[in-house]
């Protein structure tokens, strides 16, 4: 099969897609035009897209050899879903990838405003750190407190799971109650 990459990907993924199919990824590491997208598809049967790339029917039927989409992403919003089907074109994404990747930098963004990490970086590359004292840079202790989760989604879950290594109290609101964090 030949496929078309329309953005650079890890190297392990076009290693395993080289195994068995023809491969051509976008040299340049930029967005395509959807015109770009709709020539490099011409001769193609499989495209691995992007969230970032126009997926919609008029590309989906200007590429006549096309038998398979694949997002690169969580979400598919990008494709047009219905003109795939259509044509018998299955598409395929990949939900779940980015929960823990997600929910670690949340972790990070909190305690970076908790403990003042961004303030204190620019603080000492200006030069104004003179020396320790008591009050300096003090932040927030966030072990014990009370973290609100909006969605309790894969994402939220697994927020909600780290925070357990902090002793933090869970609460949240989602459309659906959470088994997992309720039993937790």
């Amino acid at each position: 099969m030949k496929i078309f990459v329309t953005r650079r990907i890890p190297e392990e993924g076009i290693k395993l897609l080289r195994r068995h199919h023809e491969v051509e990824v976008n040299p340049e590491d930029r967005i395509l035009e959807k015109h770009e997208i709709i020539d490099a598809l011409k001769d193609k049967e499989g495209l691995l897209c992007l969230l970032t790339d126009p997926i919609d029917a008029e590309v989906i039927k200007s590429a006549p050899k096309l038998k398979m989409i694949s997002n690169y992403a969580v979400g598919y919003d990008n494709i047009d879903v219905k003109a795939a089907t259509e044509r018998g074109i299955p598409v395929s994404n990949t939900p779940g990838v980015l929960t823990d990747a997600t929910a670690e930098l949340a972790w990070a963004l909190l305690l970076a405003v908790a403990r003042r990490i961004v303030e204190g970086d620019h603080f000492c590359r200006e030069g104004r750190f003179k020396g320790w004292a008591p009050m300096l840079m003090l932040g927030r202790v966030i072990t014990g407190k009370t973290l609100g989760i909006v969605g309790a989604g894969r994402i939220g879950t697994a927020l909600a799971l780290k925070s357990q290594s902090f002793s933090m109290k869970i609460l949240y609101t989602s459309r659906h109650r959470n088994q997992v964090l309720e039993e937790k």
